[in-house]
């Protein structure tokens, strides 16, 4: 991982050096990313590789009787379905609900650890070298969120998910951030399962500003402010991005 933050750091002082000096257009960003994903993600299961392994064997040994990868369809650049890979964090045998809560029962002790320092993503570098994903972007939704937003909101299919970004930033603790709320409704008398309360609170509040964030993400893109996300994600860190802490 110090070889990874290396690379970032490296990277973002010499972008912010030389990037208001040559002033690149959006389009050749939009290059520079394109380039510089398919170059971080090749060195990143390079020198990963060994994580990636004792992640593997660990999930075996503490969560038998199922795979070790999480795969699942979903929602990439212009609407085009791929598949996602992540390493398991839940039990075998759950609801399969878009939705995760802190604490709930499906997430096991050892993937709820996975989850918090964010290693179930790990395999996604896969998916960036591919070119599924970017480094920084929306995050990849399952069928029937980005693919049915309407209108001018549909513009973010322009944009290939990301394993992090802004939006992701904002809400990192988003399972938590549900379970609160799950467990207040509770509190005042909802007797609605858990996951329909959830999954309001997602529809009606967290997904729609995803939405605002990610749009205004698309309308001043900066591959220097993509180098400050990656540093933050990696480093559990806050950054100021459009007036706002994230």
């Amino acid at each position: 991982m110090e070889i990874f933050n290396g690379l970032l750091i490296v990277y973002s002082l010499i972008f912010r050096t030389f990037a208001p000096q040559i002033g690149y257009t959006v389009f050749e960003m939009m290059v520079i990313k394109y380039i510089f994903d398919r170059t971080l993600s090749f060195f990143g299961l390079l020198f990963l590789w060994p994580v990636l392994l004792i992640i593997a064997v660990l999930i075996l040994c503490k969560m038998p009787g199922g795979p070790v990868m999480f795969k699942q369809i979903r929602v990439g650049k212009n609407g085009k379905h791929f598949t996602i890979y992540k390493f398991r964090s839940m039990t075998v045998s759950h609801s399969g609900s878009p939705i995760s809560v802190a604490g709930e029962e499906r997430i096991t002790p050892f993937g709820a650890i996975l989850r918090r320092y964010k290693f179930d993503e790990l395999p996604e570098l896969w998916n960036v070298f591919k070119g599924d994903m970017s480094f920084v972007g929306p995050r990849p939704d399952v069928p029937g969120y980005a693919d049915e937003l309407k209108g001018e909101d549909r513009e973010l299919l322009r944009l290939r998910p990301g394993i992090t970004g802004p939006a992701t930033l904002k809400y990192r603790s988003e399972d938590e951030m549900i379970a609160k709320y799950v467990a207040q409704k509770q509190k005042e008398g909802d007797t609605r399962d858990t996951q329909e309360i959830a999954l309001e609170y997602n529809d009606q509040v967290i997904y729609p500003d995803k939405v605002r964030i990610n749009r205004y993400y698309l309308h001043h893109y900066s591959f220097a402010k993509d180098i400050e996300m990656l540093i933050c994600t990696v480093l559990r860190r806050q950054m100021t991005y459009n007036h706002e802490i994230i």
